[in-house]
């Protein structure tokens, strides 16, 4: 399983952590890990230092909206792409450092599988990962942080290349019944371009659930994928070298829900309404990148040579002929 980071409030999460400084809340008998202050601010600026120019050369990426990042605690919520390398992570941590210091940056509601690794368990809580639970975020939210999810988790940042320019969060609705229930708002963070940095032909959803990876590895997907230099591979590819695109992210205006608290959170009717509303923004938004402004492998092409454009769009359609010829072509795709 790739490192990810991703919505899984409505799953059990590991009762296992062994750090004698993690604060814990019971709940009904058990004891839960939740929000331990571990982020390292030195190590978080000498790590962006590192990624800074990786990303401004095989991305070149271009950030607006941060004025819309309000003060205290909010949900930032983002849409997810690339697959393991998620640019989009970097470069958001990126952008809220440069821009607001320390105190903008969100913590990141990570899968709790990730925090098992000796390592990355270290790596991720210096950088400001939290293992995903109502229990983390309330404790984060009460402290005045923001955090950060990204709700589509292993189906979107694995969604097939003929769904680029798609939010695609899935059924999961924890995200929202979150903000409902600690009343912050939730800030929508699109990001356009970044899916292109690879070729997903297939998510290979309806493999995964009929081997059960759902329910006993919590694996929606297992793609398959054109990559460089790995070729085709099939489940999760290893870290690869992205073809060079053009990212642009928005940061949408808060959004402020009527309701909050426990009762409106268990309202799977509200819960739904809110839910689309915060998708139809992004998607909106989304749309509005496509139609008017150069992102993807074409505009990056042309934009370090300009005469290149017969390259760009050579690029361009014979990814969308690699589609159309793909057997998995016309496969569905899940609820967004």
């Amino acid at each position: 399983m790739p490192p990810r980071l991703h919505d899984t409030v409505d799953d059990q999460v590991s009762a296992a952590d062994t750090s004698a400084a993690a604060v814990a809340l019971p709940i009904a008998g058990e004891v839960l890990p939740t929000f331990v202050e571990t982020r390292d601010e030195a190590f978080v600026a000498r790590f962006l230092t590192t990624v800074r120019p990786w990303l401004t050369r095989f991305f070149e990426p271009e950030v607006r909206g941060l004025e819309n990042v309000p003060e205290g605690a909010a949900l930032l919520v983002a849409n997810h792409n690339a697959g393991v390398l998620m640019p989009d992570v970097w470069i958001l941590g990126d952008a809220l450092f440069q821009h607001m210091g320390s105190r903008g940056l969100p913590y990141a509601l990570a899968h709790d599988v990730l925090f098992d690794v000796n390592g990355l368990r270290q790596a991720l809580e210096k950088l400001g990962g939290v293992r995903a639970s109502p229990e983390s975020a309330h404790a984060l939210f009460a402290a005045g942080h923001k955090a950060l999810v990204y709700p589509g988790g292993d189906r979107e940042v694995m969604r097939p290349y003929r769904d680029r320019h798609r939010i695609v969060f899935g059924p999961r609705r924890g995200y929202i019944k979150m903000a409902i229930r600690e009343g912050v708002p939730v800030v929508p963070v699109v990001t356009a371009g970044a899916h292109e940095a690879f070729m997903v032909l297939d998510d290979g959803g309806f493999v995964a659930r009929r081997l059960g990876l759902p329910k006993w590895a919590r694996i929606n997907v297992l793609p398959t994928v054109l990559s460089f230099p790995w070729g085709l591979t099939f489940g999760f590819p290893p870290p690869y070298l992205p073809v060079p695109t053009r990212i642009v992210m928005d940061v949408l205006p808060p959004i402020h829900f009527e309701r909050s608290g426990e009762e409106a959170a268990v309202d799977d009717a509200y819960v739904e309404r809110c839910h689309d509303r915060v998708v139809r923004a992004m998607q909106a938004r989304f749309d509005e990148i496509v139609s008017t402004e150069e992102i993807g492998v074409r505009a990056r092409v042309m934009r370090r040579w300009p005469k290149a454009e017969p390259i760009g769009r050579f690029l361009e359609d014979l990814a969308d002929g690699i589609m159309a010829r793909s057997p998995f072509a016309h496969a569905p795709l899940g609820r967004t």
